[in-house]
């Protein structure tokens, strides 16, 4: 996330922050995306331990699920569309990251013929996302449920229950340490402003299997920017 010593620390989460996130995304996509690049290993890990979860997509069956916060779209939602039968449905805040995602996914090339009809492209604040009742198999947030306030991280957790079916799983990442608001006026770009927020490991968990989840996998892992995360794989 950042180092301590280039925090800012409101008291409280400012009224903006989701117009500013996005046009922080919007600003710096390229450079963010050349910089995450460096989680994706992690990404990858913790993707192939919820497949090792899931039945494998057969003739018959047509897994959907969902990504929040999915970026340009790699590693992750073209990872998730090599699956055959597979449809992905992948939400971000930023325009320009949807419209990279587009370009990447959906552009022509022979890698993307079989993406069409299977990926669907959202850009909203994920908050404002509507899905009927045990839509998805599997929903996945990598880096994104950490840039909502935390209360509204509680509230984005019990409506991907509710979207979830039954034995359905969520793979997510959590801040570790408990804070309520971290700021910072720039991050990667002049033009950078950015925000995080987290319950902590003890309260993540809780809030998760207070919601109706099962925990299946929950890990501290230590990234590759000195910051520490909680990853969580939960079962409906």
């Amino acid at each position: 996330m950042s180092s301590a010593a280039d925090n800012h620390n409101p008291s409280r989460t400012p009224d903006n922050v989701k117009e500013r996130l996005k046009s922080s995304y919007d600003a710096i996509a390229p450079k963010y995306n050349a910089w995450t690049a460096q989680h994706s290993g992690s990404r990858l890990k913790y993707l192939e331990k919820l497949f090792e979860l899931l039945s494998a997509p057969g003739p018959s069956q047509q897994p959907h699920f969902l990504e929040l916060g999915c970026g340009a779209g790699e590693p992750v939602t073209r990872k998730l569309l090599s699956y055959p039968g597979v449809h992905v449905t992948a939400n971000d805040l930023s325009t320009t990251q949807i419209e990279l995602a587009k370009s990447s996914l959906l552009g022509d090339g022979n890698d993307n013929a079989a993406n069409a009809g299977r990926l669907t492209l959202i850009e909203r604040d994920m908050m404002n996302l509507s899905f009927p009742d045990q839509s998805f198999d599997a929903v996945f947030a990598f880096y994104s449920l950490i840039h909502l306030p935390r209360v509204e991280q509680t509230e984005m957790i019990g409506k991907i229950v509710r979207w979830l079916k039954p034995g359905g799983y969520l793979l997510a990442n959590f801040a570790e340490g408990e804070q309520e608001v971290i700021v910072m006026e720039k991050w990667l770009d002049e033009k950078d402003w950015m925000f995080w927020s987290g319950w902590g490991k003890d309260k993540t968990l809780k809030v998760v299997e207070d919601a109706g989840l099962e925990i299946v996998v929950s890990e501290v892992s230590k990234d590759v920017v000195d910051a520490s995360f909680l990853w969580i794989i939960a079962k409906r």
